[in-house]
Protein backbone atom coordinates (compact mmCIF):
# COMPACT_ATOMS: atom_id res chain seq x y z
CA UNK A 1 0.00 0.00 0.00
CA UNK A 2 1.28 3.86 -0.88
CA UNK A 3 -0.34 6.71 1.46
CA UNK A 4 -1.90 9.41 -0.01
CA UNK A 5 -4.01 12.85 0.83
CA UNK A 6 -7.19 10.34 0.40
CA UNK A 7 -5.75 7.33 2.23
CA UNK A 8 -3.70 4.30 1.43
CA UNK A 9 -4.10 2.70 -1.99
CA UNK A 10 -2.68 -0.20 -3.74
CA UNK A 11 0.70 -0.39 -4.92
CA UNK A 12 -0.62 -1.62 -8.45
CA UNK A 13 -2.47 1.24 -8.43
CA UNK A 14 0.17 4.28 -8.72
CA UNK A 15 -0.03 4.67 -12.06
CA UNK A 16 1.74 6.98 -14.40
CA UNK A 17 3.42 8.77 -11.75
CA UNK A 18 5.19 12.36 -11.41
CA UNK A 19 7.74 12.19 -8.83
CA UNK A 20 9.03 15.76 -7.60
CA UNK A 21 6.00 18.45 -7.99
CA UNK A 22 4.97 21.26 -6.06
CA UNK A 23 1.21 22.71 -5.93
CA UNK A 24 1.59 25.42 -4.10
CA UNK A 25 5.34 27.04 -2.70
CA UNK A 26 4.24 29.54 0.16
CA UNK A 27 5.81 31.51 3.17
CA UNK A 28 2.98 31.87 5.82
CA UNK A 29 5.09 34.26 8.17
CA UNK A 30 5.80 36.28 5.57
CA UNK A 31 2.59 36.44 3.43
CA UNK A 32 0.89 37.23 6.76
CA UNK A 33 1.99 40.11 6.76
CA UNK A 34 3.21 41.01 3.60
CA UNK A 35 0.69 39.28 0.86
CA UNK A 36 1.35 38.23 -2.39
CA UNK A 37 -0.42 40.44 -5.31
CA UNK A 38 -1.01 36.90 -7.27
CA UNK A 39 -2.06 35.29 -4.43
CA UNK A 40 -6.09 34.30 -4.26
CA UNK A 41 -6.69 31.44 -1.98
CA UNK A 42 -10.07 30.72 -3.94
CA UNK A 43 -8.77 31.33 -7.60
CA UNK A 44 -5.44 29.44 -6.50
CA UNK A 45 -7.31 26.90 -5.63
CA UNK A 46 -9.68 26.06 -8.31
CA UNK A 47 -6.23 26.83 -10.67
CA UNK A 48 -5.06 24.22 -8.87
CA UNK A 49 -7.99 21.61 -9.22
CA UNK A 50 -8.45 22.16 -13.00
CA UNK A 51 -4.65 21.92 -13.27
CA UNK A 52 -4.66 18.52 -12.02
CA UNK A 53 -7.89 17.28 -13.61
CA UNK A 54 -5.82 17.80 -17.09
CA UNK A 55 -3.56 16.29 -16.19
CA UNK A 56 -5.43 13.31 -15.02
CA UNK A 57 -7.02 13.03 -18.98
CA UNK A 58 -3.55 13.29 -20.19
CA UNK A 59 -3.00 10.14 -18.37
CA UNK A 60 -0.83 11.05 -15.05
CA UNK A 61 -2.63 9.50 -12.31
CA UNK A 62 -0.23 10.29 -9.83
CA UNK A 63 2.00 13.41 -8.25
CA UNK A 64 4.53 13.49 -5.32
CA UNK A 65 3.76 16.97 -3.81
CA UNK A 66 7.29 17.47 -2.09
CA UNK A 67 6.38 20.33 -0.59
CA UNK A 68 7.91 20.07 3.02
CA UNK A 69 8.24 22.68 5.95
CA UNK A 70 10.57 25.44 4.55
CA UNK A 71 8.77 25.53 1.65
CA UNK A 72 5.19 26.39 3.06
CA UNK A 73 3.36 22.82 3.26
CA UNK A 74 -0.66 23.38 4.09
CA UNK A 75 -2.04 20.12 4.08
CA UNK A 76 -5.38 21.34 4.22
CA UNK A 77 -5.22 23.11 1.59
CA UNK A 78 -3.85 20.12 0.04
CA UNK A 79 -6.83 18.15 0.98
CA UNK A 80 -9.30 20.73 -0.58
CA UNK A 81 -7.38 19.85 -3.77
CA UNK A 82 -7.65 16.49 -3.51
CA UNK A 83 -11.53 16.29 -2.60
CA UNK A 84 -11.75 17.76 -6.11
CA UNK A 85 -9.69 16.12 -8.53
CA UNK A 86 -9.39 12.20 -10.11
CA UNK A 87 -5.80 11.60 -9.76
CA UNK A 88 -3.61 10.86 -6.46
CA UNK A 89 -1.37 13.38 -4.37
CA UNK A 90 1.66 12.06 -2.30
CA UNK A 91 2.76 14.38 0.42
CA UNK A 92 6.28 14.36 1.60
CA UNK A 93 8.50 14.75 5.51
CA UNK A 94 11.33 16.51 5.98
CA UNK A 95 13.06 20.06 5.92
CA UNK A 96 13.85 22.37 3.17
CA UNK A 97 16.62 24.76 3.64
CA UNK A 98 20.28 24.99 2.10
CA UNK A 99 22.20 26.48 5.42
CA UNK A 100 20.42 27.12 8.01
CA UNK A 101 17.39 25.96 10.42
CA UNK A 102 14.76 28.75 11.97
CA UNK A 103 15.58 29.21 15.61
CA UNK A 104 13.63 26.88 17.19
CA UNK A 105 15.81 24.50 16.07
CA UNK A 106 18.66 26.56 17.44
CA UNK A 107 17.70 26.65 21.31
CA UNK A 108 15.98 23.03 20.87
CA UNK A 109 17.44 19.89 20.82
CA UNK A 110 20.27 17.70 22.50
CA UNK A 111 22.77 19.86 23.73
CA UNK A 112 20.66 23.20 23.22
CA UNK A 113 19.26 24.97 25.78
CA UNK A 114 15.67 23.84 25.23
CA UNK A 115 17.34 19.98 25.88
CA UNK A 116 15.13 17.34 24.41
CA UNK A 117 16.09 14.46 22.45
CA UNK A 118 15.99 15.73 18.33
CA UNK A 119 12.81 17.11 17.09
CA UNK A 120 13.07 16.90 13.38
CA UNK A 121 13.21 13.03 13.97
CA UNK A 122 10.36 13.13 15.77
CA UNK A 123 8.30 15.40 13.43
CA UNK A 124 9.51 12.96 10.63
CA UNK A 125 8.59 9.67 11.88
CA UNK A 126 5.33 10.99 13.36
CA UNK A 127 4.53 12.24 9.84
CA UNK A 128 4.68 9.29 8.27
CA UNK A 129 3.31 6.80 11.15
CA UNK A 130 0.07 9.15 12.35
CA UNK A 131 0.12 12.15 10.09
CA UNK A 132 0.95 15.26 9.73
CA UNK A 133 -0.40 17.37 12.44
CA UNK A 134 -4.23 16.57 12.84
CA UNK A 135 -4.79 15.76 9.16
CA UNK A 136 -4.47 12.03 9.21
CA UNK A 137 -2.42 12.96 6.15
CA UNK A 138 0.87 10.68 6.07
CA UNK A 139 4.06 11.26 4.46
CA UNK A 140 5.64 8.72 1.81
CA UNK A 141 8.41 10.60 1.20
CA UNK A 142 10.95 12.19 2.98
CA UNK A 143 12.59 15.41 1.44
CA UNK A 144 16.32 16.93 2.22
CA UNK A 145 18.42 19.38 0.04
CA UNK A 146 22.31 20.06 -0.15
CA UNK A 147 22.58 23.50 -2.52
CA UNK A 148 25.73 25.22 -2.84
CA UNK A 149 26.43 25.57 0.63
CA UNK A 150 26.97 21.96 1.04
CA UNK A 151 26.14 19.90 4.24
CA UNK A 152 26.15 22.76 6.60
CA UNK A 153 25.74 21.96 10.38
CA UNK A 154 22.04 22.72 9.86
CA UNK A 155 21.69 20.59 7.16
CA UNK A 156 23.84 17.37 8.28
CA UNK A 157 20.99 17.43 11.44
CA UNK A 158 18.18 17.51 8.96
CA UNK A 159 19.81 14.35 7.22
CA UNK A 160 21.26 12.27 9.76
CA UNK A 161 16.83 12.73 11.20
CA UNK A 162 16.10 11.93 7.49
CA UNK A 163 17.99 8.58 7.81
CA UNK A 164 16.91 7.90 10.99
CA UNK A 165 13.10 8.21 10.05
CA UNK A 166 13.84 6.25 6.89
CA UNK A 167 15.92 3.11 8.77
CA UNK A 168 12.57 3.75 11.40
CA UNK A 169 9.70 3.88 8.58
CA UNK A 170 11.86 2.39 5.16
CA UNK A 171 10.15 5.28 3.45
CA UNK A 172 12.94 6.34 0.57
CA UNK A 173 14.77 9.43 0.81
CA UNK A 174 14.45 11.96 -2.11
CA UNK A 175 16.42 15.12 -2.39
CA UNK A 176 17.51 18.40 -3.88
CA UNK A 177 20.94 18.47 -5.08
CA UNK A 178 23.16 21.21 -7.14
CA UNK A 179 24.89 20.02 -10.11
CA UNK A 180 27.50 22.41 -10.28
CA UNK A 181 28.76 21.44 -7.33
CA UNK A 182 27.76 17.65 -7.62
CA UNK A 183 26.51 17.32 -4.25
CA UNK A 184 24.82 14.11 -5.17
CA UNK A 185 27.88 13.01 -3.97
CA UNK A 186 28.10 14.39 -0.80
CA UNK A 187 24.09 12.83 -0.33
CA UNK A 188 25.34 10.16 -1.36
CA UNK A 189 28.63 9.44 0.73
CA UNK A 190 26.57 10.81 4.21
CA UNK A 191 23.90 8.57 3.86
CA UNK A 192 26.19 5.72 2.99
CA UNK A 193 28.04 6.14 6.59
CA UNK A 194 24.67 6.53 8.37
CA UNK A 195 23.63 3.34 7.72
CA UNK A 196 21.01 3.77 4.24
CA UNK A 197 21.45 1.49 1.32
CA UNK A 198 21.79 4.00 -1.53
CA UNK A 199 18.59 2.13 -3.58
CA UNK A 200 16.78 2.79 -0.99
CA UNK A 201 18.01 7.25 -1.64
CA UNK A 202 16.59 9.65 -5.08
CA UNK A 203 19.62 12.10 -5.85
CA UNK A 204 17.06 14.60 -7.69
CA UNK A 205 17.72 17.48 -9.83
CA UNK A 206 20.20 15.46 -11.66
CA UNK A 207 18.78 16.64 -14.91
CA UNK A 208 20.48 19.29 -14.32
CA UNK A 209 23.64 17.99 -15.36
CA UNK A 210 24.78 16.86 -18.74
CA UNK A 211 27.96 15.37 -17.39
CA UNK A 212 27.48 11.31 -18.24
CA UNK A 213 30.25 10.26 -15.92
CA UNK A 214 29.21 12.13 -12.86
CA UNK A 215 25.31 10.75 -13.44
CA UNK A 216 26.72 6.81 -13.53
CA UNK A 217 28.49 7.09 -10.58
CA UNK A 218 25.57 8.26 -8.49
CA UNK A 219 23.78 5.11 -10.47
CA UNK A 220 26.73 2.76 -10.03
CA UNK A 221 26.20 3.49 -6.45
CA UNK A 222 22.91 2.00 -6.41
CA UNK A 223 20.75 5.13 -6.46
CA UNK A 224 17.74 6.60 -8.69
CA UNK A 225 18.03 9.70 -10.50
CA UNK A 226 15.77 12.26 -10.61
CA UNK A 227 15.45 13.86 -13.75
CA UNK A 228 12.46 15.88 -12.71
CA UNK A 229 13.11 19.37 -14.10
CA UNK A 230 11.63 19.24 -17.43
CA UNK A 231 10.67 22.56 -18.37
CA UNK A 232 13.02 24.75 -16.24
CA UNK A 233 14.45 26.02 -19.12
CA UNK A 234 16.13 28.97 -17.20
CA UNK A 235 18.30 26.48 -15.75
CA UNK A 236 19.12 24.11 -18.76
CA UNK A 237 17.02 23.48 -22.30
CA UNK A 238 14.78 20.84 -22.46
CA UNK A 239 16.36 19.42 -25.20
CA UNK A 240 19.86 18.87 -23.42
CA UNK A 241 17.37 17.44 -20.77
CA UNK A 242 16.40 15.23 -23.31
CA UNK A 243 19.97 14.36 -24.84
CA UNK A 244 20.57 12.80 -21.72
CA UNK A 245 17.51 11.24 -20.06
CA UNK A 246 17.92 9.38 -24.10
CA UNK A 247 22.04 8.66 -23.01
CA UNK A 248 21.27 7.01 -19.91
CA UNK A 249 18.12 5.04 -21.03
CA UNK A 250 20.76 3.68 -23.91
CA UNK A 251 23.65 3.17 -21.76
CA UNK A 252 20.75 0.54 -19.63
CA UNK A 253 19.78 2.54 -16.64
CA UNK A 254 16.26 2.74 -17.45
CA UNK A 255 15.28 0.90 -14.22
CA UNK A 256 17.08 3.66 -12.09
CA UNK A 257 15.30 7.02 -13.60
CA UNK A 258 12.62 9.14 -12.69
CA UNK A 259 11.12 12.01 -14.55
CA UNK A 260 9.24 14.82 -13.14
CA UNK A 261 9.35 18.56 -13.19
CA UNK A 262 9.92 20.38 -9.96
CA UNK A 263 6.99 22.49 -11.09
CA UNK A 264 3.97 24.11 -9.31
CA UNK A 265 0.85 26.46 -9.39
CA UNK A 266 1.67 28.79 -7.41
CA UNK A 267 5.65 29.82 -6.20
CA UNK A 268 5.95 32.92 -4.11
CA UNK A 269 9.65 32.26 -4.85
CA UNK A 270 8.94 32.60 -8.99
CA UNK A 271 5.37 33.41 -9.17
CA UNK A 272 3.19 32.49 -12.03
CA UNK A 273 3.82 36.06 -14.15
CA UNK A 274 7.53 35.23 -14.08
CA UNK A 275 6.96 31.73 -14.84
CA UNK A 276 5.00 32.99 -17.97
CA UNK A 277 7.47 35.16 -19.30
CA UNK A 278 10.96 33.47 -18.10
CA UNK A 279 9.62 29.83 -18.04
CA UNK A 280 6.49 28.89 -19.94
CA UNK A 281 7.24 25.33 -20.37
CA UNK A 282 7.67 24.75 -16.45
CA UNK A 283 4.29 23.12 -16.05
CA UNK A 284 2.86 19.85 -15.03
CA UNK A 285 2.02 18.64 -18.64
CA UNK A 286 5.35 19.21 -20.25
CA UNK A 287 6.38 15.77 -20.05
CA UNK A 288 3.09 14.52 -21.14
CA UNK A 289 3.00 16.94 -23.90
CA UNK A 290 6.94 17.50 -25.42
CA UNK A 291 8.89 15.31 -23.62
CA UNK A 292 7.45 11.96 -23.64
CA UNK A 293 6.83 12.61 -27.99
CA UNK A 294 10.61 13.71 -28.25
CA UNK A 295 11.61 10.32 -26.45
CA UNK A 296 9.54 8.59 -28.65
CA UNK A 297 10.86 9.96 -32.04
CA UNK A 298 14.11 8.82 -30.70
CA UNK A 299 13.28 5.34 -30.35
CA UNK A 300 12.24 5.06 -26.31
CA UNK A 301 10.12 2.30 -26.44
CA UNK A 302 7.13 2.28 -24.71
CA UNK A 303 7.88 -0.66 -22.30
CA UNK A 304 11.18 1.70 -21.80
CA UNK A 305 8.88 4.55 -20.76
CA UNK A 306 6.30 2.70 -18.54
CA UNK A 307 9.57 1.19 -16.23
CA UNK A 308 10.52 4.66 -15.69
CA UNK A 309 6.86 6.26 -15.28
CA UNK A 310 5.18 3.39 -13.64
CA UNK A 311 7.27 0.79 -12.02
CA UNK A 312 10.13 3.23 -10.99
CA UNK A 313 7.93 5.32 -9.15
CA UNK A 314 5.74 2.40 -7.60
CA UNK A 315 8.90 1.00 -6.56
CA UNK A 316 10.50 4.35 -4.61
CA UNK A 317 7.08 4.62 -3.09
CA UNK A 318 6.81 1.44 -1.83
CA UNK A 319 9.98 2.01 -0.05
CA UNK A 320 11.92 -0.37 1.74
CA UNK A 321 11.22 -4.10 1.49
CA UNK A 322 13.28 -6.47 3.32
CA UNK A 323 14.90 -9.25 1.56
Amino acid sequence: MIETVRGPIPIKDIGVTLTHEHIFTKNPELEQSYPHPEWDEDAATKTAIDGLNALHAKGIETIVDLTVPGLGRFIPRIQAVAAAVDLNIVVATGFYTFKDLPTFFQTTGPGRMVERDEPLEEFFIRDITVGVGDTGVKAAMIKVATDEFGITTDVERVMRSAAIAHLETGVTITTHTHVAHYTGRDQQNFFRENGVPLENVVIGHCGDSTDISYLRELLDNGSTLGLDRFGMEQVLNDDLRVDTLVALIELGYAEQLTLSHDAGFFSINTPPSWRTKNAPNWHHANISDRILPKIRKRGIAEETIHQIMVTNPARILAGRREK
